[in-house]
């Protein structure tokens, strides 16, 4: 298998990633045919990935314009995947000149791309880190220079909290970043789920286990459990809902069924 320029030599092409597997749902060319065999594999037990995806980055961009309007310049994406069409640095600085964005991600791929799309803007970087160490994040040097965590952050965590087993401690590693937030500060969250899916919950673990065969476990938790993660927060309205009905742009009835599929969220602390 050739290794294209973009491709960082340290990564083993031949395993599947996640970053890679969601890029292909998204109609990304930043993926190998290990990834998207895996994503095919998955959708022979859930074909309404990708417009599961779709609905997950619309979301993500309703709540950046969202939180841009409430005066939030900073931003803090933890688990910001491969750069595709509509990033947070793109919505966020066109609606606010000079609005501050810091990617995180543990994935290679992702960060080497992310530093290639952000090559030339000084409002912009990205950070190898993992969300299961908050603190690493929290005193980069990344975030040190563009952060200042004495003013609100919009702290982005969407399609990433279900990455992460109950053994990893996802709630207290939200709670290690709550605690570093000025008030005033946003939490934009989305979240696997089985309610909502059209499909029988024995057919959608099909998906789940294809996530597990390839050591990335997909954690489908329950509303009150994906509730928890805003423990700190207010929820701002609508609340913690399906993702097309979370401040839509157009009406949800259009939606396809299996956007529905998973939570949405933003929170505000107090």
């Amino acid at each position: 298998m050739e290794r294209p320029a973009w491709a960082p030599r340290s990564i083993d092409i031949s395993v599947p990633s996640v970053s890679r597997m969601y890029d292909y749902y998204l109609g990304g060319s930043h993926n190998f045919e290990v990834d998207r065999e895996a994503a095919r594999k998955a959708m022979e037990f859930l074909p309404g990935l990708p417009k599961i995806m779709q609905a997950n980055r619309a979301f993500l961009r309703r709540a950046v314009r969202f939180a841009t309007g409430q005066g939030i310049d900073q931003f803090l994406d933890i688990g910001s995947g491969i750069p595709t069409h509509g990033n947070v640095h793109e919505i966020a600085q066109e609606a606010r000149p000079g609005a501050r964005v810091v990617y995180v991600d543990h994935d290679p791929v992702a960060v080497a791309h992310s530093r290639s799309v952000l090559a030339g803007n000084a409002d912009a970087d990205v950070v190898a880190a993992d969300l299961r160490k908050p603190q690493e994040i929290l005193t980069s040097p990344e975030v040190a220079r563009l952060i200042d965590l004495d003013r609100p952050v919009a702290l982005l965590l969407v399609a990433v909290l279900h990455f992460l087993e109950d053994a990893d401690e996802p709630h207290r590693a939200v709670a290690g970043l709550r605690a570093a937030l000025a008030p005033g500060s946003l939490l934009i969250l989305t979240h696997a789920s089985f309610e909502g899916i059209p499909l029988p919950e024995e057919r959608a673990e099909g998906a789940v286990d294809v996530y597990r065969d390839i050591r990335n476990p997909l954690v489908m938790r329950p509303r009150e459990e994906i509730a928890r993660f805003f423990d700190g927060f207010e929820l701002i309205e609508p609340g913690l809902v399906h993702l097309p009905d979370w401040r839509p742009e157009s009406a949800p009835e259009d939606e396809d069924d299996f956007a529905f599929s998973g939570y949405a969220g933003v929170g505000r602390t107090a």
